[in-house]
C-alpha cells in the first residue's frame, strides 16, 4: 500500500514524503531485479535512463498539447492551419 500526502497542497516536506511512501516498492523492484540476476549497477542505471525517458516523453507531450492548443484556437478563430 502507497502512502498518500500528509496534506494535500504544497507543504514543505512533501518530497521527502514522497520518497518514503516510494520506499518499500523500490526496494522491491530493486530486490526483484537483483534476484533475476541483474547487477545491483545496471538497475540503478536502467532506472536513471527510464526516469530520463519518461522526462523525455512528458516534454513531447506538453509540446504537442500547446500545438494542438494553438491549433483549435486558430480554427476557432477562423484562421487557416498552420501546417
Amino acid at each position: 500500500m502507497i502512502s498518500k500526502p500528509r496534506r494535500t497542497g504544497d507543504y514543505p516536506d512533501r518530497e521527502i514524503d514522497c520518497q518514503e511512501a516510494m520506499e518499500p516498492g523500490f526496494q522491491a523492484i530493486i530486490d526483484c531485479m537483483i534476484e533475476a540476476d541483474w547487477d545491483r549497477e545496471e538497475v540503478k542505471r536502467a532506472l536513471r535512463r527510464l526516469i530520463a525517458a519518461d522526462n523525455m516523453t512528458q516534454k513531447e507531450n506538453a509540446k504537442v498539447e500547446a500545438e494542438l492548443a494553438i491549433a483549435r484556437a486558430m480554427i476557432r478563430a477562423g484562421r487557416p492551419k498552420p501546417w
